[in-house]
Order: structure tokens, then C-alpha cells, then sequence
């Protein structure tokens, strides 16, 4: 029999689609905790009856008033209580930040369980560059936010990782083929779920594919960094130029456009001028 917990907040990671990615030590926590903090009472309780808990729940999420944070904290610093988002790890694009700093503040013991999260599974699953990266929520709504927001980020020397939703992926995908151009981009949908996929490609072919086979579910896209976007560039004309002496200019770019996932016309272009 596991340890009576000791009082606290403990930060639990939940599934993000597939329920068999809980953890034991999540399972083991949320039965012996004394109430779950978490962003829809709904959403939590049919992920605990899963598992057959009976806990209290206590809705926290960006809304709560600093009256539902103090009697979290106060219940925390008696008792163990956990806190988790509608799916993966709390405090990432999700609600938490406040009650964390808070509860240091207050010397409150503040333990986190590791788990999934989206932006992880999207990173490993992209095959681009993971050992530097950036992830930065969720792009704005706004179109000239969502350019200034990817202008900004495009000097940093690192994968970038955004999170995303089903109806605005083709404009932030426009968006990304114009502010960073000629990146391979990832989108990441569906993760552990049934209909999971991973798609890669330049941003235009992904918004081709995508304007005509809408997309479902969350997302999350994984952009290369501006040096394999440069390392790329810098091999183009040695490619089109190797492709160019065994075949036409339109089969040269169509030839290097599969294997980098550049714009093909760009590439044309670039092909006429070559030859």
C-alpha cells in the first residue's frame, strides 16, 4: 500500500487522448490526494471514473477568482491537493502559473509529476532538430499579431512549437510560409488518438492539403530552424544543377521540390535561371 501523501500541491500530468498514457504514480496520486484542482469538473470526472477515483473537484481555471486560488492554497498547505488541465501537463498553454508561484510564495511544497504533453510528442515526431527548441503557445488570433509574433521568433536558433486550432492551421500555415520562407513545417494532430498524423512539407504544401481536406482535432506545429532553412537554400543550385543535367527544368524542380519540401514554382524559377 503506497504512503499516505504528504500535504502540498502536486501537479499531475493527464492523458492527451489515449487514457492508457496515465502514469501509475498520476493514479496513485489522484486517489490520495484529498481534492483535484482542474479546469472543467466535467472533463475530470469522467477521466477519474475511468479509473474508478472519487475525489472532490474544485474548478481552477484562467477565470478563477483570487478567492478560489487562496482556498486551493489553504487547503494545500494542510492537506495534499492535486492540481491538472483537461489533458497533458498543467501550466503549459494551461491554467496553473498563478497557483505554482503562489504557493512557493507561501512555502507551500510544490511537487510535479512528468507526463504527457502535446508539444513533446509533436517534437519527436516531427524529425526536425530537438536539441534546441521553443515552444510558444498558442499563435495569436489576429492575423497581424500572428505575423508579428512569427517575425519576431525568426532569428531564434531553435525549432519552434506552437500549439494550434483546426480552423485558423491553413491561415497560420500562410502565415508561416511568408514570414519564415522555405522552413519545413510539421503538423502534428490528433496525437495518440486514432486518427493521429504527422504531416511534413513546406507551408504551402501544407496549406494545400489541408484547404482541401479540412482538418480535425488539437494541433500542434513544429517549424525548422532558420539554419536548416539556410543549409537548404545554400544546396539548392548544387541540386537543381545535378538535377538539371539528366532532365527538363520542370522535372529538375519537381525532383528537388520532393526532396526539400520547397515551393516547386519557386524552384522552376530557380531552374531557368540555372540553365
Amino acid at each position: 500500500m503506497d504512503a499516505p501523501l504528504s500535504a502540498g500541491l502536486y501537479i499531475v500530468a493527464t492523458p492527451i487522448g489515449n487514457l492508457g498514457d496515465i502514469t501509475l504514480r498520476a493514479i496513485a496520486t489522484l486517489r490520495g490526494v484529498t481534492a483535484v484542482a482542474c479546469e472543467d469538473t466535467r472533463v475530470t470526472g469522467k477521466l477519474l471514473h475511468h479509473f474508478e477515483i472519487k475525489q472532490k473537484l474544485i474548478r481552477y481555471d484562467d477565470h478563477a477568482s483570487e478567492a478560489t486560488r487562496d482556498h486551493i492554497l489553504a487547503l494545500a498547505s494542510q492537506q495534499p491537493v492535486a492540481l491538472v488541465s483537461d489533458a497533458g501537463t498543467p501550466l503549459i498553454s494551461d491554467p496553473g502559473f498563478k497557483l505554482v508561484r503562489a504557493a512557493r510564495e507561501r512555502g507551500i511544497p510544490v511537487t510535479s509529476l512528468p507526463g504527457p504533453s502535446a508539444a513533446i510528442m509533436a517534437l519527436t515526431l516531427a524529425g526536425l532538430p530537438s536539441d534546441r527548441f521553443l515552444f510558444a503557445g498558442f499563435l495569436p488570433n489576429k492575423d497581424k499579431a500572428r505575423r508579428d509574433t512569427l517575425r519576431g521568433l525568426a532569428t531564434v536558433d531553435a525549432t519552434l512549437v506552437f500549439y494550434e486550432t483546426a480552423p485558423r492551421l491553413t491561415d497560420a500555415l500562410a502565415a508561416i510560409g511568408e514570414e519564415l520562407p522555405g522552413r519545413e513545417v510539421a503538423v502534428a494532430r490528433e496525437l495518440t488518438k486514432r486518427f493521429e498524423e504527422c504531416r511534413t512539407g513546406s507551408a504551402d504544401e501544407l496549406v494545400a492539403h489541408y484547404s482541401a481536406h479540412p482538418p480535425k482535432g488539437e494541433i500542434a506545429l513544429v517549424i525548422a530552424p532558420p539554419g536548416e532553412a539556410a543549409a537548404i537554400e545554400h544546396d539548392v543550385d548544387a541540386l537543381l544543377r545535378a538535377a538539371l543535367s539528366i532532365g527538363k527544368a520542370s522535372q529538375a524542380a519537381a525532383a528537388v521540390a520532393k526532396a526539400t519540401g520547397l515551393d516547386r514554382k519557386a524552384l522552376y524559377g530557380r531552374a531557368m535561371e540555372l540553365k
